[in-house]
Order: C-alpha cells, then sequence, then structure tokens
C-alpha cells in the first residue's frame, strides 16, 4: 500500500512538472510574457527540487536510521514527523526497529554486568588480553591473588608480575602449568591453564589461575598420615615379636631378677632360645628389607632417556617373562605400532614392564583361559602403553590407595612395586593409570606425554 501511494505522489509531481513546463515552452517566444516566463522557471526548479527531496526522502530516513545503529545512538525518533501517508508506515517500522536495537542494547548490557559479578565472584582468576596486547578482563580473584589493581596493558602487568608473565609466554594453546610464585614475600603454588581464541577479527589470550597451595598442602598432610599408618603397621609387625621374644628369653634366663646358673640351662631351652634368636634374626632381616625399599623410592636415579622402539621393548619383556607365564598357565599377547617410538629411560620403563607383567601374571593366574595383553599406541599428544589382564581385577575401595607406598594387595607384596613405578612414570613428565572391574580384570596405562 505503501509503495503505490508513493508512485502515485510520484507520478502527480512528475505530471504537474510536465505541465509546467509545457506552458513555459507555450509563452517561450513571446517576449511580452517575460516575466511569467521567470515565475514558470522558478515553480519548475521548485518542483523539480520538491520530486528530488520527495524521491530521496527515504534514502536519508534509512541513512539516518543506519547511523543511528552503527553509533548506538537509539535517541532519535521518528515518530511526530509530517511527510504524508505514504510515509506513516515506514516511519513506523523505523520506529520499531530503533526499539528493538534498544531492546538488544539493554539486554546485552545487563547480560554484560550479570556476567561480569559472576565473574568477580567465582574464586578462580580470569585474565583476558587482547592481541595488541590491551587487557579486557581482570576478575576480583585474580587482583587478590597477584595482589595488583588491573593494569591497562600487558606491559605493565610485566613490571608488577615479571615471573608469572614470564611463564605465561613460554605456555602453548590448551596447557595447564604448576607455577611457583613468590608475591610479596609469600610463595604460592598457582595451577594455570591458557587458551587463545579469534572473537570477531580479534584474537584473544585467555588466562585461568588460582592458588591450590592449601589443597595441595591437605593432599600431602592426607598422604603422609595414610604412608605412616602403612609404616607404623609394617614395623609393629616386625616389632612386636620381637619384644615378646625377648621378654621369653629373658625369663628363660633369670629367676627372680638373678641370672641362672648355666648348669641349670636344659637342652629343651637352649633349644627354645636358639628359635627365638633365630625368630628374631629374621624379623630383623625382614625390617632391614622393608628400609631398604624404602630408600629405593627415595633414590630413584637420573633419567638417561635414548628413543625407543616400543615394538621391540614389548617384544624383549614379552620373551624375558614367556616361560614364567607357560608355567602359570597364562597367555601372553603383544600388539603395537611397528614404528612407534619413544624418548624414556629404557632401564626404568622396562623396571616398570616386568612389575606390572608379573603383577598380571599373578591376577589370572588361578582363572582359566588366562590372558594379559601389551599394546601400544600414539595420539596427537602422547604415546600409551597399556597392560591389559582377565584376572581377578581389583576391588574399588582399594583403587586409591594401590599406588601409596607399602600398601599392597597381595598377601606377601611389599607394596613397593606400583608406587615406584608411578614415580618413575612421573619422572619421564607422564603418568602411570590403572582402571578394574572386579572379576573382570584390570588395565594399567604408562602415559608417555609429548
Amino acid at each position: 500500500m505503501v509503495s503505490k501511494r508513493f508512485a502515485l505522489l510520484v507520478v502527480i509531481r512528475i505530471v504537474l512538472l510536465m505541465l509546467t513546463m509545457t506552458a513555459l515552452a507555450f509563452i517561450f517566444a513571446r517576449t511580452e510574457l517575460f516575466f511569467n516566463q521567470l515565475i514558470l522557471l522558478g515553480i519548475i526548479i521548485i518542483q523539480v527540487s520538491e520530486l528530488i527531496r520527495f524521491i530521496t526522502y527515504t534514502n536519508r530516513e534509512i541513512a539516518k536510521l543506519l547511523m543511528a545503529i552503527r553509533y548506538s545512538d537509539f535517541s532519535i525518533s521518528f515518530k511526530g514527523k509530517k511527510h504524508g501517508k505514504s510515509f506513516q508506515e515506514l516511519q513506523d517500522a523505523f520506529v520499531e526497529i530503533i526499539d528493538a536495537f534498544k531492546k538488544v542494547s539493554v539486554e546485552k548490557e545487563a547480560q554484560f554486568k550479570f556476567l561480569k559479578v559472576i565473574v568477580d565472584n567465582i574464586k578462580v582468576g580470569v585474565l583476558a588480553v587482547k592481541e595488541d596486547h590491551g587487557i579486557e578482563l581482570m576478575n576480583k580473584a585474580a587482583q587478590d591473588l597477584l595482589k595488583i589493581a588491573t593494569p591497562n596493558y600487558w606491559k605493565q602487568l610485566q613490571q608488577l608480575q615479571p615471573a608469572f608473565t614470564a611463564e605465561l609466554d613460554t605456555m602453548e594453546d590448551n596447557e595447564r602449568r604448576l607455577i611457583e610464585l613468590s608475591i610479596k614475600g609469600e610463595k604460592q603454588q598457582v595451577s594455570v591453564q591458557i587458551n587463545r581464541l579469534k572473537i570477531l577479527n580479534y584474537r584473544y589470550t585467555i588466562v585461568t589461575f588460582q592458588d591450590i597451595k592449601s589443597e595441595i598442602e591437605q593432599k600431602e598432610i592426607e598422604a603422609w598420615h595414610k604412608l605412616i599408618r602403612i609404616l607404623t603397621h609394617e614395623i609393629m609387625n616386625s616389632v612386636t615379636p620381637v619384644t615378646s621374644l625377648s621378654e621369653t628369653m629373658l625369663m628363660m634366663l633369670e629367676e627372680k631378677g638373678q641370672p641362672k646358673p648355666l648348669e641349670d640351662l636344659s637342652e629343651e631351652t637352649l633349644e627354645d632360645l636358639r628359635f627365638s634368636l633365630k625368630t628374631i634374626q629374621k624379623r630383623s632381616e625382614g625390617l632391614l628389607h622393608f628400609v631398604e625399599d624404602y630408600r629405593k623410592l627415595t633414590r630413584i636415579k637420573a633419567l638417561q632417556l635414548e628413543e625407543v622402539n616400543v615394538n621391540e621393548l614389548l617384544v624383549e619383556n614379552a620373551n624375558l617373562l614367556s616361560k614364567e607365564f607357560e608355567k602359570a598357565g597364562v597367555e601372553l599377547r603383544v600388539k603395537s605400532e611397528a614404528h612407534l617410538k619413544i624418548s624414556m629411560d629404557r632401564k626404568l620403563v622396562d623396571q616398570v614392564l616386568i612389575n606390572l607383567l608379573t603383577n598380571a601374571r599373578h591376577a589370572t593366574e588361578k582363572k582359566k583361559n588366562g590372558l594379559v595383553q601389551i599394546s601400544a599406541y600414539s595420539n596427537a599428544n602422547q604415546s600409551v602403553i597399556e597392560i591389559q589382564d582377565n584376572g581377578i581385577g581389583i576391588d574399588e575401595t582399594k583403587m586409591d590407595q594401590i599406588f601409596i607406598p607399602f600398601f599392597s594387595t597381595k598377601e606377601n607384596g611389599s607394596g613397593i612395586g606400583l608406587s615406584l613405578s608411578k614415580q618413575i612414570m612421573k619422572k619421564h613428565k607422564g603418568d602411570l593409570t590403572a582402571k578394574s572391574q572386579p572379576g573382570l580384570g584390570a588395565t594399567f596405562s604408562l602415559i608417555f606425554r609429548s
């Protein structure tokens, strides 16, 4: 309807312009009507101007609308302007557009403030740096942790926290790192993660970090408590019978607090004494072995890294233990990528593999069709060696304790093997993980991160 009315008004203006031009042409040659000619010429100029203004009005209004949107100036109003009914609907549409943008702007501002309140109240420090090194965001937790006010530029932060920013500059995208900071004389253990992303053609670096010193200390205390319980248990198991036998021997050698004469010691008494001394010697040796195992945990040698063909490594270990597996009636399989190579300390990893394979054999030797499989594979970020068995598995209540020193699920186990293996993998900047289902077996994974 608007376009029809607009076209009609344009046609009327063109017709009027043509009539005026015709009248001017009709009297153009008559000099006595010179002033009439000037009047008609002025009318033609006015009509042409009006036609141009009328036709370009829409463009001007649209340009005004777009500029208002461009600069977020929603104070402009199209209400109350009288340009005829043909533009009324257009003006109403413009008003609706302005109101819609105004509503979106208000909602956007509300959302921004809402998110800012959330970000300021979380306990994790958040830092956002734009590609031009301007700091777009630094929440309250980040300010409190670094003990600084929000700087405007990255260089300012580098001056305030050089150690922290130096660590960030060396980190890769999606990398997580634990770093130690000294902030105003106070040491902090900070877990940092960095992410880089592109938004609206701008690159941003998002850094999230938090002080985990208290959590680490709590975990250390819990680990020490577990270790002390196990150490106490093992030492008491050795010391208690030694103390008891010592008291018994003293009772055999004394009477009323005085030493017995040699002639009063019977053969049976001497045999009991000899048996007691052997028992004390055995328990003492067991305690010495226990202490030596503890020393092993604290004296892992420095790594001697070399590129090792993983398939050859697994085959050699399988051949080394094949006879023991045959005797136990357990099948041992090897499956790995032929050309996979990993940088490792060969002797230490051999030690880990032998320990895990021995544990797997013990777990499957009493099961029909026992099977242990060693496999290796790699992906973009890590290489993995897995030892999987279909044995008795590990009880869920013990899964979180199997890597604790001196804890063992086996009756005569020392509890050293898995803990030592875990430490060796940590030395390789990797990890040793386990998953199990009771009755269905267990899988241990040696993870080498690239």
